[in-house]
């Protein structure tokens, strides 16, 4: 009988509690493993972390040591109770974390090699991409989901093992000013923006020009001699590269641009539904090579060249590291695709819930129309607010109508949900207009009603949007006879 090693813990009692800057209470009765914000997840071994967000953490603190909490990070004026284990109390757990997250960084290897990834879109897509790629060469670190915000990129380096040889961080913003402390937290040798786009707009004076420069916080950051990796294609590229060179970096752009560093020289979609694939021919710092996509969608394509670049600034491009890159299918609420088969003919439902912005509209109302054909028959769109648009929101919803009726001759029938979808509604032809309604929920019996064999049915909307009930919906009524694709 082989004898199995224990794993080595994530932290000692005591580096812990040196770090966090907190005063421990207690002792841990189990090695701990990992951190959690979240009772409902939490793994034995974790550390709890309660943080004062949505509700407050310390309600929950008792159900995460039942659960099997190594520890928990606590505010100083928290009452132990009956069931709690070991606390490290200070005056904030945040700011605790934080502090938990700085050592974590600092004490990987010399060899390590770190990388941010930001972007209005296509960021965590990327980053998955880039860990399965970086795994082909070494041990890779990654956030769990979109991990990308004040607690979320902080708890994502707490979790991080000391031997990780790879680390990958997506940081995200809302408002300017947020991607600052993350990136000087993270330290990457590696920034990456993979594009701006109109998203948060309207939490901007100065619209996409303060998004660029949003997004340009990401190379403060930088390690001494790092790298920045942006899009050379694109109206805000001066500001980005202007940014960047500011920062003291090496830049390196990706795009379709004759001089980007890495290009793609052809790109073909091809395949069925159940077998959809994206082939690559780029050129990568004047090498060419090929490689494959198991995601559909052109923006899918430019952001794996930033991919290609960073693993060819790291000396490890090659047709090895860019082979799981096959076989990254989209998530669930970000391109999540799923068929099935009904007594008239197959239906496709192509699951973009989870965020939105006019360029992504865009890409995926192409995508959609691109589906209809043998064997289906008919392209229905769902569509949800695009949120945090400002003053121009009521512009870019009705350009998307004009959009369809002028270019998606495959799209048949719209549903749209919300006070900004009503004036690209209003703008369709009658006999494309599903149906509208103000809120999203009261969209689900007129969209299962209107689907037949034979649809692609693409459901895409800001998150706030609410559209995630419509799908759950459709996946409820065709149940028993799905398959992911």
């Amino acid at each position: 009988m082989v004898e199995q090693s224990t794993p080595k813990p994530l932290w000692t009692w005591d580096d812990l509690v040196r770090v966090s800057g907190g005063i421990g209470n207690g002792t841990p009765t189990r090695p701990i493993t990992g951190f959690s914000i979240d009772t409902r997840s939490l793994a034995p071994g974790d550390v709890f972390v309660a943080l004062k967000d949505q509700r407050d953490g310390h309600e929950f603190v008792t159900a995460a040591f039942a659960r099997g909490a190594a520890c928990a990070l606590v505010d100083a004026r928290y009452v132990r109770k009956p069931g709690d284990g070991a606390l490290i109390q200070g005056s904030d757990t945040l700011e605790m974390l934080r502090d938990i997250a700085i050592a974590a960084r600092s004490r990987l290897a010399p060899t390590a090699r770190v990388i941010a990834v930001t972007g209005s879109a296509g960021k965590t897509g990327t980053t998955a991409m880039l860990r399965a790629a970086l795994s082909t060469a070494g041990k890779t670190h990654a956030p769990e989901k979109s991990f990308n915000n004040h607690w979320g990129v902080p708890l994502t380096l707490a979790r991080m093992p000391e031997d990780t040889e790879f680390a990958v961080f997506e940081i995200g913003m809302n408002h300017a000013g947020e991607i600052r402390p993350l990136t000087k937290l993270v330290r990457p040798h590696v920034a990456i923006i993979t594009n701006v786009l109109p998203v948060h707009v309207g939490n901007f004076p100065d619209g996409e020009v303060g998004v660029a420069n949003a997004k340009a916080e990401i190379f403060e950051g930088l390690v001494e001699g790092g790298v920045a990796i942006i899009p050379r294609d694109g109206p805000h590229f001066d500001l980005l590269q202007r940014m960047a060179l500011a920062a003291s970096a090496d830049v390196r752009t990706f795009g379709n641009a004759e001089d980007a560093t890495a290009r793609a020289r052809r790109t073909l979609h091809a395949g069925s539904a159940e077998d959809s694939v994206t082939d690559i021919q780029a050129e990568v710092g004047g090498r060419k090579i090929r490689y494959q996509l198991a995601t559909p969608g052109q923006h899918i394509a430019t952001n794996s060249l930033s991919v290609a670049l960073c693993l060819d600034h790291l000396r490890l491009l090659s047709v090895t590291a860019l082979a799981p890159l096959r076989t990254i299918g989209p998530s669930k609420g970000r391109g999540e695709r799923t068929r099935y088969a009904t007594p008239h003919g197959p239906v496709l439902l192509i699951d973009e819930s989870y965020n939105a912005n006019p360029a992504s509209m865009h890409w995926a109302m192409i995508l959609a129309n691109l589906e209809v054909e043998t064997p289906f028959e008919r392209g229905v769109l769902v569509l949800g607010d695009m949120l945090e648009l400002g003053d121009g929101a009521a512009k870019l919803h009705g350009d998307l109508g004009l959009f369809i009726v002028e270019a998606l001759d495959n799209i048949e029938l719209v549903f749209a949900a919300g006070a900004s979808m009503k004036l690209l509604f209003e703008s369709l032809p009658v006999e494309r207009r599903g149906a509208w309604k103000l809120q999203s929920e009261a969209l689900i019996s007129d969209v299962l009603a209107a689907i037949r064999g034979g649809d692609v049915v693409m459901v895409k909307g800001s998150n706030g949007s609410r559209l995630a009930p419509i799908v759950d919906a459709i996946k409820k009524h065709f149940a028993g006879s799905s398959g992911s694709v």
